[in-house]
């Protein structure tokens, strides 16, 4: 049985020009999910269970004798394997193949780490993922928590190793990952550091962990699409968690899409058909009607999912919101720390994880760490949210090296890097995710040159190769165009090693100039807008397109 691999897609990861990235202590990764409920398992916070008794005779999920969804209060064979797979990630489950409060919280926890709409139901969806992701090793700990060494190294074992090996694996590197720090994982250790410019020694130190860390985190399909993450309408051409969320309903429902993050022709054909199906006006766009539907039937065992958002300003939220309650503000709150870069279940429930997460957000931002949301953790949730904007000066394709150009220079993590995030419904900081394709979109929609925007390279290639969105593949590069780089070749532009930017310069020979986001400084100093200088015969693809 294959080991579960938490997978993250990064970009502009070009090792020799990158610079390293500043990562808060236990933010950007989940840390210990697992870990945390088995604790709260052992401690009997979550359970209230009584004595064990024998559990049926186990069941694979996926034959007939299991219903499609399996949701609480059912008790069966089904159940018991349910929860041995669940026990296999650390759940930390009595295996007594009765679905009960403990076996949906881990099932919750479990979607939620996986990528799945966090609903509580065992569906089709769910049950592949815990047969393609079951496996032994211990759970993951973020590699700058306390409970991690300094410098980790050859022979260590257990949830920092795990954690390692996950990294590892988003880097393109092949590992196994079994939380053991053997050869083959100080191979791939000293691999990744001479790609990087470290010292080449297999520890794993400060230095080597920050690089680690370096990595494009896709949004969390744990955005709830009623919260004020979410644009109040999610429409065709717009990408990123709030999209992914929909295609993961949207699957609950009957569709079988690819959970991209892009809002496509796919994906407006299913929303169409779902609106269709539920008696709703079918325009393809996800408003507060559609969404309502969309989370009809879904939630703890088939109730009513989370309660409906609220904003933590307003009268009705307590002046301080903390551990233990459970509203329309918390599931705000939930959101919102996931837009800062959480994954955490969006259920309107303030436990462990999400006490957890707040006090991580508190640190990272310099605020009091008491675990209380109250009015200067609020503003502070809220303040990443409302990015400056600037009127788009239209112009089409002829615009478009102007408009990026004049942001060259534009620091990382700075109010207007953070603004470009609003061309694809994001909100977060630049300095928590690779920007170099929501810079694209950015400027695409500024200069309304094309309708596409999404936050990865390979979308960009995909639609050009297609020929969608007034978008092509040129092999005559102008100014203007857009350039997209496979670091480690095979022109697929998979793997996390992307980057795109706007064609500046063509000299007429294998050498260009380019203007891109998330890229080193050529002098020194944080990423940012900056100019390239780049090749076509460096080492690297390079897929040019074309705008018109």
């Amino acid at each position: 049985m294959g080991r579960l691999v938490f997978l993250v897609r990064a970009e502009d990861q070009h090792p020799p020009l990158r610079a390293a990235r500043r990562t808060g202590p236990g933010w950007r990764i989940r840390v210990g999910t697992f870990a945390a409920t088995a604790a709260m398992v052992s401690a009997g916070i979550v359970l209230g269970a009584g004595p064990a008794s024998a559990a049926p005779a186990p069941i694979k999920l996926t034959s007939a004798s299991c219903p499609t969804d399996i949701v609480q209060g059912q008790t069966s064979g089904c159940v018991t394997e349910l929860q041995r797979l669940l026990n296999t990630h650390g759940a930390g489950l009595t295996v007594d193949g009765q679905f009960g409060s403990a076996t949906l919280y881990a099932v919750r926890e479990y979607q939620a780490a996986t990528a799945i709409a966090v609903d509580g139901r065992v569906g089709p969806v769910t049950k592949s993922k815990l047969y393609a992701t079951g496996g032994s090793a211990p759970s993951p700990v973020n590699l700058n928590s306390s409970s991690c060494p300094a410098n980790l190294v050859q022979g260590a074992k257990g949830g920092c190793v795990t954690e390692l090996q996950r990294l590892l694996i988003h880097h393109g590197y092949v590992v196994d990952v079994d939380g053991d720090f053997g050869g083959g994982t100080a191979s791939a250790v000293r691999s990744f550091q001479s790609a990087h410019g470290l010292s080449v020694d297999g520890q794993v130190g400060t230095n080597t962990k920050r690089a680690l860390y370096d990595t494009d985190e896709s949004p969390s399909t744990g955005l709830d699409l009623r919260s004020a993450s979410c644009p109040a309408n999610i429409v065709e051409g717009q990408s990123g968690g709030c999209v992914a969320t929909l295609q993961s309903l949207l699957n609950g429902k009957g569709h079988s899409l690819d959970v991209d993050g892009s809002f496509g022709p796919q994906t407006l054909a299913a929303v169409k058909s779902f609106q269709s199906a539920s008696g709703l006006s079918v325009d393809g766009e996800v408003g507060p009607n559609t969404k309502a539907a969309l989370y009809s039937n879904i939630g703890g065992g088939g109730g009513s999912g989370a309660p409906a958002p609220i904003n933590l300003t307003s009268a009705s939220c307590p002046n301080e919101i903390v551990q233990g309650q459970r509203s329309g503000c918390v599931t705000e709150l939930q959101s919102l720390l996931n837009h800062h870069g959480a994954d955490l279940a969006v259920d309107g429930d303030f436990g462990p994880l999400t006490d957890s997460a707040v006090r991580d957000f508190q640190s990272e931002k310099g605020l009091a760490v008491d675990g209380h949301v109250g009015p200067n953790t609020k503003a502070a949730l809220y303040g990443a949210v409302t990015p400056p904007s600037s009127p788009a000066p239209g112009g089409g394709y002829a615009k478009i090296l102007d408009v990026a150009a004049a942001e060259a220079g534009t620091v990382e993590g700075s109010a207007r890097a953070n603004s470009y995030g609003s061309a694809v419904g994001l909100s977060l900081s630049t300095s928590n995710y690779a920007w170099c394709a929501t810079f694209v979109s950015w400027v695409a929609k500024q200069t309304g040159a094309s309708s596409y925007r999404n936050t990865y390279v390979s979308g960009w290639v995909k639609q050009a190769r297609a020929g969608n969105y007034h978008l092509s593949v040129t092999t005559n590069p102008q100014p203007g165009d857009i350039v997209a780089f496979d670091w480690n070749g095979g022109s697929d532009f998979t793997g996390g090693h992307e980057h795109i930017g706007i064609v500046r310069t063509v000299s007429g020979g294998s050498s260009f100039t380019t203007v891109e986001g998330n890229t080193s400084n050529p002098n020194g100093g944080g990423d940012g807008v900056y100019v390239k200088s780049r090749s076509t015969n460096s080492g690297y693809d390079v897929v040019f397109i074309r705008v018109r």
